[in-house]
């Protein structure tokens, strides 16, 4: 059975050297999809959102693979949420995304996400990669990254 992403003290240490300015492909990589809502692009239930769906992991006896959970912001009332997981789940919306990607790692305060992107956005058009839909991937709860003392941040953009 999975572990529990929400308990405190929960998420395993992160190892960013594996995702730090990398780029890779994803071939039908599956995900579950939850919504988030927002204010003005702060998360108002993700918490509920994340019980939600780790409850559909355990309930389907699947893993979330990587600990992986992305987020998309569609508009600044709106996140979708994304977690890896190693089979599709009855009842759940399962998607898969495919392409080309480009990933940096970034670390430090949640308040530094419009800098990281547009360090991203640089970084990436000065290895003549052109950006599309980007995800946010938080690596730890915000205990864990407390515990840890490193609070790392993963921008995967579509190239």
């Amino acid at each position: 059975m999975s572990k529990k992403v929400i308990d405190i003290e929960c998420c395993p240490p992160f190892d960013p050297v594996p995702w730090d300015d990398k780029e890779f492909e994803w071939d039908n990589k599956l995900f579950i999809k939850g919504k988030v809502c927002t204010l003005f692009y702060i998360p108002l239930n993700f918490g509920s959102v994340m019980k939600k769906l780790n409850r559909t992991i355990d309930n389907a006896k699947t893993e979330m693979l990587d600990w992986m959970s992305l987020s998309a912001h569609t508009s600044q009332w709106n996140m979708d949420l994304y977690l890896a997981v190693d089979k599709e789940i009855s009842g759940a919306e399962n998607i898969k995304i495919t392409g080309r990607f480009y990933s940096r790692v970034y670390e430090g305060s949640f308040n530094e996400t419009g800098k990281w992107s547009a360090d991203f956005e640089e970084k990436a058009k000065a290895k003549g990669l052109q950006p599309g839909k980007q995800y946010m991937w938080y690596t730890t709860c915000p205990k864990c990254a407390k515990k840890y003392g490193k609070n790392y941040v993963v921008i995967i953009g579509k190239i």
